[in-house]
This record gives structure tokens, sequence and C-alpha cells, in this order.
């Protein structure tokens, strides 16, 4: 296998070798049997440290030249989709992959997936004050309003870290809420 010449940022145990990065990205794009954006690879691979930036986007690249990827742009990125062939491969080869690295990707990829659906799914309004903002956080399910709920805060750096939490942990603020309010 190929040595990595970029191993800045991955994290002890994680991916140097191409070929094993090529794996992770064709094992995850079969995994969750929908094409990802190329920014969404990164995204997950980056999360834990798997593999270092530069070579996960040569990788992505060498797989599309090879056919085993395809790539279209869509809304400014491009859409990444594992091919029949690269599927194949995958199904014989994915045991060669640590089952850590595996079951790291996944959950990275599942958390950065829930997340961008809550993103889309929920509402983050900012209103000025006079002194500080209020923020008012809405989740919603399809059309329905689940939660609405305004807190202070005081500048424009707690907007964006309450945001931040909002998208990341909004079920568990839902939950949260209505398990206090609902239990006796």
């Amino acid at each position: 296998m190929e040595n990595s010449t970029f191993s800045q940022g991955v994290a002890p145990g994680g991916l140097r070798e191409k070929t094993e990065i090529k794996l992770l990205i064709c094992y995850i794009l079969k995994a969750l049997d929908r094409s990802l954006s190329r920014t969404q690879i990164n995204e997950i691979l980056q999360e834990y440290r798997i593999a270092n930036y530069f070579e996960v986007n040569t990788a992505i690249s060498e797989l599309v030249t090879a056919g085993q990827l395809t790539s279209d742009l869509s809304n400014g990125d491009e859409e990444i989709t594992i091919t029949g062939r690269a599927r194949l491969d995958v199904k014989l080869l994915e045991r060669d992959l640590p089952r850590s690295i595996r079951e790291k990707a996944m959950k990275s990829a599942l958390k950065i997936l829930q997340r961008e659906r809550i993103e889309k799914e929920s509402i983050v309004e900012v209103l000025p004050l006079e002194h500080g903002y209020h923020v008012c956080f809405t989740v919603k399910d399809r059309e329905t309003e689940l939660l609405k709920i305004t807190v202070y805060v005081a500048d424009e750096s707690q907007i964006e870290i309450a945001k931040r939490n909002f998208y990341s942990n909004a079920t568990e603020i839902y939950s949260g809420v209505i398990s206090s309010l609902t239990v006796e």
C-alpha cells in the first residue's frame, strides 16, 4: 500500500494510506446507500480525525477518475455517488478496515446527516434588543411546530454558540422539555 505524504491532523489509529481512505469513502457511501456531498464526506472523516483533509480530497478525485464514484454538481457542491462496481469491491474488502474506524465513520456520518436534517426542519430567529438579543428556536416535524423557545443572549458570539448547540442537540432539548413538563 502506498504511504500518505499528508498525515497532519490524523488521530492515532487513523488512516494514513490512500487505499484505506478510498475504501472507507466507498464503505460510507455503500453503507448509507445515498450520495453525499464532498463537504459532507470531509466533515465525516474530519470529525474524529480519521484521515487528512487533503488525502480525502485526492482520494475522492482518484475514485471519480477510476469510475468507482460519480460526481455531479448540485447546489454549489459535488454530489458523490458510489457505482455498482465499487459496491461489489467494498463488499469484498470492507473487513480490511479496522472496525473502530468503520464505527467512528458511521457514527459521524449519521450525526452530520441528522444535524443537517434538523437545520432544514428547524428555525432560529435572532431579534436584536436594546441590550443583547432574543434568540427564538423552533423545532418542527414537517409542518407542525413541536416546540418554540425564546432565550436571551448577551452578544453575537453567544448567538453562534447557542445555534450550534441547538442544531447538535435539538432532539435532546425537545425530549428534555417534554419530559420536564409531563412527568409527575
